[in-house]
């Protein structure tokens, strides 16, 4: 008699979304009626955005700033749960593992479409096991230098550094995040290459490069300001199509002959299988959110571009920056120990 394989060991190599449908599947003989009589209109009780990072940092601060807006268009509370750890993984798992019923979601963002490449066998899927709800915003990505650095712009900069191969240090926030991303990405357009100096997060490796202490880093407005503010670093190029209003004397890369545009991105995602319905309810109450003066307002103080897309416009970007990434993982050989 043949070897059959027990079901549950079956069961547990399916994708999260498909091991989700066939429980679901299972019980509705049973439960459509309750359900259906039980069911309360949607949203009736808290809304939960997980932040898989920690406290105070861009993505948290993002998250708070999204919540108070969607909590007034939809008139029920949204409260901010911090799940850090493992480069994001952990957060992001309990959101695929969550249940897909409109009461948590999650903001992702850039490394979402990058982890899958730098660490093999995670727990979840980055496209199947999400179901996407729309993009938030958008910070531009900025190269700084020490003001000691001669070099007064990006161009001058790879110039100095294709003379001296390693000779010149560039502050990363972390291994495997938008400013390693950055970082190889303006070494392979400009055929340099810079000793790479990890950290952990971006206010650490920006601190060091206004002491001094590295050359060059990217980053974004929300952590620049302050050190600009007190002239202690300097803007050499924005990885943007057009100038930024915050910094409008500084010349974008590909005014300085560098094919380089990039942005840092947030957005929510929710559980594969949220209903449809629930899903667009959420991208409009966020879309009429970033039209408020006050919220706008202060993206504008993080260097945050609102960009509130809806479902459709956030998956393709997401498949888009999923080849992107992978392509340059590769061609860089990172990984995430």
């Amino acid at each position: 008699m043949p070897h059959r394989q027990p079901e549950g060991r079956r069961m547990s190599h399916l994708p999260l979304r498909r091991r989700r449908l066939l429980a679901a599947s299972a019980l509705l003989p049973s439960l459509a009626a309750p359900a259906l009589a039980q069911e309360a209109p949607w949203p009736s009780r808290p809304i939960r955005i997980v932040v898989p990072y920690p406290p105070g940092g861009g993505s948290d601060v993002t998250a708070r700033l999204v919540a108070t807006g969607i909590q007034a268009a939809l008139g029920q509370s949204v409260v901010i749960d911090n799940r850090a750890g493992a480069s994001g993984v952990i957060g992001t798992e309990a959101v695929a593992r969550s249940a897909p019923d409109g009461y948590t979601l999650l903001l992702a963002d850039l490394p979402h479409t990058a982890v899958p490449h730098l660490m093999p066998n995670l727990p979840f899927d980055p496209v199947a096991d999400f179901a996407s709800v729309s993009l938030v915003g958008v910070a531009p990505m900025i190269l700084f230098a020490n003001p000691r650095l001669p070099a007064r712009d990006a161009r001058a900069f790879a110039e100095l550094a294709r003379a001296r191969p390693d000779g010149f240090s560039i502050a990363l926030a972390g291994i495997g995040g938008n400013t390693h991303l950055m970082s190889e990405m303006f070494q392979r357009v400009t055929g340099t290459k810079l000793v790479q100096v990890p950290y952990r997060g971006s206010g650490p490796s920006i601190t060091d490069l206004a002491a001094g202490q590295v050359q060059v880093a990217f980053t974004t407005m929300l952590t620049a300001a302050p050190f600009l503010q007190n002239n202690t670093i300097r803007a050499l190029g924005v990885a943007t199509a057009e100038r930024m209003p915050e910094l409008p004397d500084t010349p974008t890369f590909r005014e300085q002959g560098i094919d380089l545009v990039a942005a840092h991105w947030w957005g929510l995602l929710a559980p594969a299988g949220t209903p449809a319905p629930i899903v667009e309810r959420v991208a409009a109450a966020l879309a009429g959110a970033v039209q408020e003066p006050t919220i706008r307002a202060r993206m504008a103080t993080m260097g945050l571009v609102p960009q509130a897309t809806g479902p459709a416009a956030f998956a393709s970007l997401i498949r888009s920056d999923l080849a992107r990434w992978g392509e340059l993982v590769r061609a860089a050989q990172i990984r995430i120990e």
